[in-house]
């Protein structure tokens, strides 16, 4: 079971809002909260750091919405899985 996962994602300038998206993927069963960062912008579109918490998050699920709204997803950047989620420590 997927407990957290941050994605990097392209969104196009024009359709729904990171507020929009926020909300949809927080309406996917497993997932209990949602956070959207804009990371960089364009002309016509914009990078996004996605963080998804929640029970069981379905990755697959995730990716059809994210799809569905025009995002392409770049990288997964990090997972945990289990029944308890490891906070790291970064180096500053």
């Amino acid at each position: 079971m997927i407990r957290r996962i941050v994605l990097d994602v392209l969104k196009p300038i024009k359709g729904s809002s990171i507020v929009d998206i926020a909300e949809k993927l927080t309406k996917l069963d497993g997932i209990d909260g949602a956070n959207i960062s804009v990371t960089d912008m364009d002309v016509e579109t914009m990078g996004l750091m996605v963080i998804l918490e929640g029970s069981d998050i379905i990755f697959e699920e995730v990716r059809k919405l994210l799809e569905e709204e025009g995002c392409a997803i770049h990288s997964i950047d990090e997972v945990a899985s289990g029944k308890k989620v490891i906070e790291v420590r970064r180096a500053k």
